[in-house]
Parts: structure tokens; C-alpha cells; sequence
């Protein structure tokens, strides 16, 4: 028997396809707006909205269980009627919601109880950009560009060429492309995403990004061609 799934169902070496092809061995999805039980296909929500605005100022987003991401959700709805009822005039930062979202998550790390989710914080303060990034451990950091999940490592590469050094040149249509590219991206190489997405400085309802399949008809074991 052949315990190595990467040679289950590949083609004998004299009929390889010129793109060379080998099964790719999946981990975590990237979901976008998808939602499902761990590698279960059947099993999907495709509406899930990861991008939740806290106060007026500030945009937290997640990959990660879900769950934990509501009961994240929950806090912060807490913590800003809190704030409003306090009426003291303060105004919630995305700064402050970072560094709330990290004690939360460095707590329950402490208490062996992770919250499982990678979170970032982004928003405005004072005419000047933040950009956060929180995990389950508690390591948090600040840069320009964050992706999370898959795209830390797919995704991530196309950030740092197109924004890195030209934050202040780029206008919000072309924030808008780089981002649709890095989620074609994202949903080439996955076989368990969805190709639908949300943007926003104001978040935006999930629209699909287009893509293009042509390509996999000369490819042996892809689609139709076998």
C-alpha cells in the first residue's frame, strides 16, 4: 500500500503534463465569507461576514473558528456600550481595541483556554492609519500589510511588493484591486475556499472575485482531462 498521499493518483512520469503538476496537500481554508466543519466540504456557510466595525473609527477582522469569533464579537459590543454609557467624552481607538483584544487573548492563553483566531485591527486616529495583528497566543505586532491564515503565505509576498514603501500613493480603487488579485489568488491554490469577499474603509456587502479556468484543460488530471 502507498502511504504517501502526495503519489495517490499521479500520472506515470512519461505522461506528466508540462506545468509538472503534483497533488497539493491542503491544511486550513481560506474562507473569505465561507464558513465550514473543518475539511467538510458539504458542510458550508457561504455568507459568513469576517470584517465587524467597532465604534466609528475602527474594523476588526478574523480567520479562525467562528464561534470564538462571535463570542470575540460579543466583548467588543460589551465593552463600546460600556464606553457610550460612561458618556466621559473618550473616544475608542482602534490603538485601544488592539490592545483590549491582546489582554483578552493573552488571558485566555494563560488560562489554557485559547480563543482560536488571528485578529486585525485596523482604523484611524487622529488623521493617522493602524494596522494591529493579535493571535490565539497573544503576540501582537503592528506593520503596514497583515494576512492571516493561507494568506500569510500566498497573499502576504503580493502585500509587501504593491503597498510596502507607497502607503501614503495608493488610492482606495487601486486598495481595492491588490486586494481582489491577492484573493484570486487565495482562491486559485485552495480547493476549499470561495471566490467572495469583503473590502472596506466602509465595509462593503460580499461581492465575488472573477477568475479564470481555461487554463486546466491541458492539464492531466485536472477537471475533464484525464
Amino acid at each position: 500500500m502507498d502511504h504517501f498521499p502526495s503519489q495517490w493518483g499521479k500520472p506515470r512520469n512519461e505522461n506528466i503534463d508540462y506545468y509538472n503538476t503534483v497533488p497539493l496537500q491542503r491544511t486550513l481554508p481560506d474562507p473569505t465569507t465561507q464558513a465550514a466543519y473543518g475539511p467538510v466540504t458539504r458542510t458550508q456557510f457561504r455568507d459568513i461576514e469576517r470584517l465587524y466595525p467597532v465604534g466609528e473609527h475602527t474594523v476588526v477582522g478574523a480567520s479562525g473558528d467562528l464561534s470564538d469569533y462571535q463570542y470575540i464579537q460579543h466583548l467588543l459590543d460589551s465593552l463600546m456600550v460600556k464606553e457610550h454609557c460612561s458618556d466621559d467624552g473618550h473616544v475608542v481607538s482602534a490603538r485601544h481595541i488592539h490592545e483590549y483584544l491582546w489582554r483578552v487573548m493573552y488571558n485566555r492563553r494563560s488560562k489554557f483556554n485559547p480563543l482560536w483566531n488571528s485578529l486585525v485591527v485596523g482604523g484611524m486616529e487622529k488623521g493617522e492609519r493602524f494596522l494591529g495583528f493579535v493571535d490565539l497566543r497573544g503576540t501582537t505586532y503592528q506593520t503596514t500589510t497583515i494576512a492571516t491564515g493561507f494568506g500569510a503565505y500566498l497573499a502576504q509576498p503580493i502585500l509587501r511588493k504593491r503597498v510596502e514603501g507607497r502607503e501614503d500613493d495608493i488610492t482606495e480603487q487601486e486598495a481595492i484591486e491588490i486586494i481582489n488579485d491577492c484573493m484570486r489568488v487565495l482562491f486559485y491554490r485552495d480547493a476549499r475556499s470561495l471566490n467572495k469577499a469583503q473590502t472596506g474603509v466602509e465595509i462593503s456587502e460580499p461581492y465575488s472575485v472573477d477568475t479564470e479556468w481555461s487554463f486546466a484543460e491541458s492539464i492531466r488530471g485536472y477537471g475533464a482531462d484525464v
